[in-house]
């Protein structure tokens, strides 16, 4: 078997075990969501929550990921706040998010996912976007396009500002600083786009943008694990994914544009009052 070949059919193992793995976690989710008795704790601030459903659904990905594959790393959200490393390196290593939008899920507001991703040699090659309550899968792998409930979708034809529905989000700080940059970019870009959404989850607002319901993204201190299947999920759907000031995402930078053409992400990144976490 040819190299390119081998990695190929490792490709689809490393998938269908991730998606086996993310319907079960899916499951829990979708069981607690309604639940008013969820056990929540604060992490950086009184509104950057986790609850044990965040810790338990990253227990259970990692513990079956390692099962299956031994050699790979991890970089959750989980367990980098409770002091491991989240370091990206050329390993394989997949970046979970086991509750995005945890404030959602603590409200029952049903816009909250399992965002997980697979980077080889620091690319993405695997992206899973899973909100459980709408049931809205989001499927992408490198080179084979992105999916959502296995219907391929592609991002829409917006090139300009003035056409756009952006999505972007307050965020779990309450830095003034930001606070104010925030409010200066909702200032700045409400006369000069069609519309302003957040659904209070970065993966999912990067998957409306994948989809073709939405047409850009940004957002300023996200972590890698918010963005890192999002990414693949908009660029394989024909999209791009950039740095807030333009030129190429960093993506330990917490900083992002996902947008459906690079015009657009670059008239974006021209309007934008930056913000550096």
């Amino acid at each position: 078997m040819s190299g390119s070949n081998a990695d190929q059919h490792d490709t689809e193992k490393f998938y269908d075990v991730v998606l086996e793995l993310t319907k079960k976690c899916g499951q829990l989710i979708r069981d607690r969501t309604s639940s008013r008795t969820k056990k929540v704790d604060t992490k950086s601030g009184a509104i950057d929550l986790v609850t044990e459903t965040d810790q338990e659904v990253e227990k259970t990905l990692i513990e079956g990921l390692s099962h299956s594959f031994p050699d790979h790393k991890f970089i959750g959200e989980e367990s980098v706040s409770s002091g491991d490393q989240g370091t990206l390196t050329d390993a394989p290593t997949w970046i979970i998010d086991p509750v995005d939008g945890t404030m959602n899920f603590v409200h029952s507001f049903p816009h909250s996912c399992i965002s997980i991703a697979l980077f080889i040699k620091k690319v993405p090659v695997i992206g899973i976007i899973y909100n459980p309550v709408l049931e809205q899968l989001f499927t992408a792998k490198k080179g084979k396009g992105a999916y959502l409930n296995g219907k391929k979708i592609s991002v829409s034809d917006t090139k300009n500002l003035e056409d756009a529905l952006i999505m972007m989000e307050f965020g779990s700080s309450r830095d003034p600083e930001k606070r104010k940059v925030i409010l200066e970019n909702q200032e700045k870009l409400l006369p000069q786009i069609h519309g302003l959404r957040a659904l209070g989850s970065a993966a999912l607002n990067m998957a409306m943008v994948a989809c073709g319901a939405a047409d850009a993204y940004f957002e300023f201190g996200i972590y890698i694990w918010d963005i890192a299947a999002g990414e693949l999920l908009i660029t394989e759907a024909g999209g791009v994914v950039i740095d807030p000031a333009g030129g190429e995402v960093e993506r330990m930078s917490r900083r992002i544009i996902g947008a459906s053409s690079k015009e657009l992400a670059e008239q974006l990144a021209k309007q934008l009052v930056q913000f550096y976490p």
